[in-house]
């Protein structure tokens, strides 16, 4: 979005807060269109200067904020720029010459998907009248009238403006001034805490209607996911491993821990060393089991529909072993659970690992490299009382307590976990009531709040460089008259090289960004 405060040089224009008296004339081109209109000009004049005094307060202290906004951004713009000199002249990458700016990640994180296309163009309309608001409610309360505010589209970046008479701004003491310009900036700042506040707050706001916070709740399941066809819309996650999930945030936590402890895991000629979670699997099961008996540098493999286990050695013995069972992981997974399972990393007190019985064997799946074993818990609402069974015998019995208007089921994902844990869309709300129709409501709230946030800081943090048509070059330009000691020619000069670099490194990232992102 690119705003801009244009100053009109009408000198048939009054000063009172009226309609301007000159017809406006829209511009329409090949690269450039707008729309003028001054419906709001009396309303917003008259509301300014009823309350001038504490929109001077208001407005002075966004003045310190764009100050040391201009200031902050600038000192990382060089810094971003001597850094990327640096690396181009070396021998690391170019993209790490993004690290504080983030202008690469910013742009792959853009999901160009028509929601996300939706709630940026809501978001961004949004903020850019939040801007114009400021600059408008600021010219106000100092006494200038708006001449128009425009909407336009130049090339390929949408915007807005407003037009204020020329004379009567350039009549303003210094503080005046800069109070107008840096008043868009302030209040895209202000806009971001109404976001964040909103986003706390959020919770107890739709309390009445929504739990927060028990289990994430099932929103979608593309067709693509390797989750298809185990997990639906409006099922609960309750557990991965026996550990407990409550938000989307820890189901993407825990699938990193649970990567991290399998990579973790040592391999002995392509099989996992037997230390880890199990299930106490019946010995006659095991008999009637394909039972493989593995040489040195042999690899397990089973058939497509059956895993592979091997026996657990409690006490921290670190063992390899040959004997190798292909069992089917459904029925597995309802058995009691032996070994180091949880939140347990391989502790070396055998009192700490859960045996299993004299007919019993320990037996965990092992772990193949490129791939994890995981055990989702979830309840699905179509799952009625009478057919409720236990999972856990021992002391997860409180889960399946927890399990309203569903019972709990398990099933076991093999496969890549990082690409699973991204494969759905999950949301921290569960309705109170057996109302599914508002289900997405909170997560539209949510994603709509956070996309306003990051594009008003981002509106906030463009307006603050020192470049050509946007308000820091106003606000670099009020400062600079304030430098008494400089002549008026010293003054121009520096306000040209400084905005020429400041256009040119800001050119030099956006286009540094794009080429990173699309190779």
């Amino acid at each position: 979005m690119v705003n801009r405060i244009r100053g009109r040089r009408w000198s048939d224009q009054t000063l009172l807060p009226m309609r301007t008296t000159r017809q406006l004339f829209n511009t329409v081109s090949c690269w450039y269109c707008d729309f003028k209109f001054s419906t709001f000009n009396e309303p917003l004049f008259r509301f300014g200067r009823r309350h001038s005094r504490s929109l001077r307060v208001w407005f002075s202290l966004g003045t310190g904020f764009s100050l040391a906004a201009l200031f902050g951004v600038t000192v990382i713009m060089v810094c971003e720029f001597v850094w990327a000199a640096f690396v181009y002249t070396g021998n690391n990458s170019p993209s790490d010459s993004l690290s504080l700016l983030g202008l690469s990640s910013l742009i792959a994180g853009l999901n160009i998907s028509l929601p996300s296309m939706g709630y940026l163009s809501v978001s961004s309309v949004i903020c850019v009248i939040v801007h114009e608001f400021g600059h408008a409610l600021a010219a106000a309360s100092e006494g200038v009238p708006l001449e128009y505010i425009a909407v336009f589209w130049a090339v390929l970046f949408p915007g807005a403006l407003v037009a204020f008479n020329h004379a009567s701004l350039q009549s303003l003491p210094r503080l005046a001034s800069l109070r107008i310009y840096s008043a868009g900036i302030w209040h895209n700042a202000a806009f971001c805490a109404v976001c964040n506040l909103a986003l706390l707050l959020l919770p107890f706001i739709l309390s009445p209607f929504y739990v927060h916070g028990g289990n994430p709740m099932v929103l979608d399941v593309p067709s693509t996911s390797p989750l298809s066809g185990y997990l639906s819309p409006y099922d609960v996650i309750y557990s991965m491993d026996d550990i407990r999930i409550h938000t989307p945030q820890e189901w993407k936590q825990t699938i990193i821990f649970l990567t991290q402890k399998s990579r973790s895991s040592l391999y002995y000629s392509g099989i996992s060393s037997n230390v880890g979670k199990g299930y106490c699997v019946p010995r006659s099961l095991c008999k009637m089991s394909i039972h493989l008996r593995l040489e040195k540098n042999e690899t397990a493999i089973c058939p497509s529909e059956l895993v592979a286990f091997a026996p657990v050695i409690c006490g921290g013995a670190q063992e390899e072993t040959n004997n190798i069972y292909c069992l089917d992981a459904k029925d597995v997974v309802k058995l009691k659970k032996c070994g180091y399972y949880g939140d347990a990393q391989y502790p070396s007190n055998r009192s700490d690992c859960h045996l299993c019985t004299e007919v019993e064997s320990c037996l965990a799946p092992v772990q193949q490299l490129g791939k994890g074993w995981i055990e989702i818990t979830y309840s699905s609402p179509q799952c009625k009382h009478d057919t409720e069974t236990s999972l856990f015998p021992d002391k997860k019995q409180s889960i399946r307590s927890e399990g309203e208007n569903g019972c709990l089921q398990s099933f076991v994902f093999i496969g890549d976990l990082v690409s699973m844990a991204h494969s759905i869309h999950l949301t921290s709300y569960q309705p109170r009531f057996s109302i599914y129709f508002g289900t997405h409501l909170p997560n539209l709230l949510e994603k709509f709040l956070t996309c306003s946030f990051h594009v008003s800081l981002l509106l906030a943090l463009l307006n603050s460089l020192p470049v050509y048509f946007l308000d820091g070059e106003c606000i670099l330009e009020a400062n600079l008259n304030y430098l008494r000691f400089l002549s008026s020619k010293m003054k121009r000069t520096i306000l040209r090289v400084w905005l020429l670099l400041g256009t040119s490194i800001s050119m030099f990232f956006i286009v540094q960004s794009i080429f990173v992102v699309v190779s």
